[in-house]
């Protein structure tokens, strides 16, 4: 649907229904409005991206196989996407919201997403994925609970929270992309919110000898964070998606754009007790405080918020390296997670990605492998579905470090459906890298200091490393990953350092079926909107 006028939504979302969605699994409606909108989250006005009037937007509650139908009305005077971190939108990179994959919605039309959580469970969320509109808000939490009968390996909780934490800037987004295209770094950040909300801003209502789950997601730009909570400790249960063995934290180190659930037991005496998110390898160390209150709360919270790690790399190693998948317990499916034995099979490949920070033409960029990305006139999906030569060329970027300096490219890798690969992130720098994976989730087999080799596969974790779609990369360190490339599309690997992203930090890797079925992937959806060199085209009969 390009306007709010002409063929009709729910005469679209019918015709749709019938020819591609499973009729057994339910379908939830959304309908968004994205504007501007006044904001004070650090008590400084900005211009903040409001979703139906709300920052951060609105929560997408979800169950396993549902059917989303998200309408975004683009409010704004600027094109919009919005990309869904940790969804997996199997056979249907269509619906990815990059602009590697998806045209923008121009100021004043809209687009609707028609997106299936299929074979997902766990902690995600949304964010805007163009120009430098995420350091605007535009983001919210997604859950997806596990269908009726599908048993969970830990009792219901009595309640459910989502926190959405991160470093933000006093200055708005428009003015930290000029300081960006102009060629310079970004400064450090001003503070970190929760939740929207400055010191002490947000509070959290809980009931005594009661267990609550909350989902922790780090929706920052430039810095991993530490979260506790004051004489409290958490029990993980669950890692972007994957359930894991129940180890008790009493903190908890969490990378740009990753995703944790810990549950929260009410076993303390009843009063108010800080809620801490904290920066991690950051000199300052910023803080914010929200608050847990307990109903029958004798007292407010006294003293100073309790400190947690700073600067340690070895602490937080550690503490990633005991994240484990929980073998026995079910995951969208009712059979054991540990049934699909990753460690068994051989890979075909092995990818070497090295991030680097060239200055390429007197200006800041940064790069992997050499190539610091730059956008195509045409979204590359659309450009390879139109088969429209000359916007990028497969293997554009190489599967191992160059050791060159750093040159602009539209890099896109090439890659066979169904391979078993495994990509090792090299990190020669002295600060934390973040890496995320569009489309999959992947198995974090290893993670060390110094430099990867062959030889530092005798102590990977081939039996219950956890499965996600984010992994960090200490400082002169390499972690590595096993990943079963086992749904075609277009899809986009990146730092989720967002300065880093936006200056090049990220390109695409084509996992390619010759069959071209729609048993592999869903065909163009009617409504895709088009631009560049694939304007004025048309997509295909309904």
């Amino acid at each position: 649907m390009r306007g709010r006028k002409g063929v009709s939504f729910v005469t679209f979302l019918f015709l749709y229904v019938v020819c591609f969605v499973n009729g057994e699994d339910p379908y939830r409606f959304f309908t968004w409005n994205v504007s501007y909108g006044d904001i004070y989250p650090l008590g400084v006005k900005q211009q903040g991206i409001l979703i139906n009037g709300q920052f951060p937007g609105p929560q997408i509650d979800s169950v396993t196989n549902d059917n989303l139908i998200i309408s975004v009305f683009n409010s704004l005077d600027e094109p919009f996407l919005l990309s869904w971190n940790g969804l997996q939108h199997r056979r249907n990179s269509w619906q990815n919201g990059v602009y590697g994959t998806n045209c923008p919605i121009p100021p004043g039309q809209n687009f609707t997403y028609i997106l299936q959580v299929k074979d997902q469970i766990g902690s995600f969320f949304y964010f805007p994925s163009l120009a430098f509109h995420k350091a605007a808000g535009g983001f919210g939490g997604i859950t997806i609970s596990s269908r009726p009968r599908i048993p969970v390996p830990f009792p219901s909780p009595d309640g459910d929270f989502t926190i959405l934490a991160g470093d933000w800037f006093k200055k708005n987004h428009t003015d930290l992309k000029a300081t960006l295209d102009g060629g310079s770094m970004l400064p450090f950040p001003d503070g970190i919110l929760i939740n929207g909300r400055g010191w002490n801003g947000y509070t959290f209502t809980i009931s005594q000898g009661k267990t609550y789950r909350f989902r922790i997601s780090n929706v920052g730009i430039a810095t991993s964070f530490n979260f506790r909570i004051q004489g409290h400790t958490m029990k993980l249960v669950e890692v972007e998606g994957s359930h894991t063995l129940q180890n008790t934290y009493s903190s908890l180190d969490v990378h740009l754009g990753q995703s944790y659930s810990v549950l929260v037991t009410a076993d303390q005496p009843a009063q108010d007790y800080y809620i801490v998110v904290s920066s991690r390898f950051t000199d300052p160390v910023l803080t914010n405080t929200a608050i847990l209150h307990y109903s029958n709360s004798a007292g407010s919270v006294s003293g100073p918020p309790p400190g947690g790690p700073t600067t340690q790399i070895d602490w937080s190693l550690n503490q990633a390296r005991s994240i484990r998948w929980n073998l026995t317990a079910s995951g969208p499916r009712p059979n054991p997670q540990g049934s699909y034995h990753y460690g068994l099979i051989n890979t075909t490949r092995t990818i070497r990605l090295a991030n680097s920070a060239p200055v390429i033409n007197g200006k800041q960029r940064y790069a992997v492998n050499s190539v610091s990305f730059i956008p195509a006139d045409t979204p590359l999906k659309l450009a390879d579905y139109f088969k429209i030569s000359g916007v990028f060329s497969v293997g554009s970027i190489s599967d191992n470090p160059t050791g060159g300096g750093g040159y602009l490219q539209t890099s896109v890798m090439g890659a066979d459906f169904r391979a078993f690969i495994e990509i090792v992130f090299e990190n020669s720098e002295d600060t934390v890298q973040s890496w995320h994976v569009d489309g999959y989730a992947f198995f974090v087999v290893g993670m060390d200091g110094g430099q990867w080799s062959a030889a530092s596969r005798l102590n990977y974790n081939l039996r219950d490393t956890v499965a996600r779609s984010t992994v960090q990369v200490y400082p002169k360190s390499w972690s590595a990953i096993y990943v079963g490339l086992d749904n075609v599309g277009m899809w986009n690997i990146r730092s989720e350092d967002w300065a880093r992203q936006y200056l090049g930090q990220q390109f695409y890797l084509r996992v390619y079926s010759a069959v071209e079925s729609w048993r592999d992937e869903y065909p163009i959806p009617k409504n895709a909107l088009l631009c560049g060199r694939a304007s004025g085209r048309t997509t295909r009969p309904l």
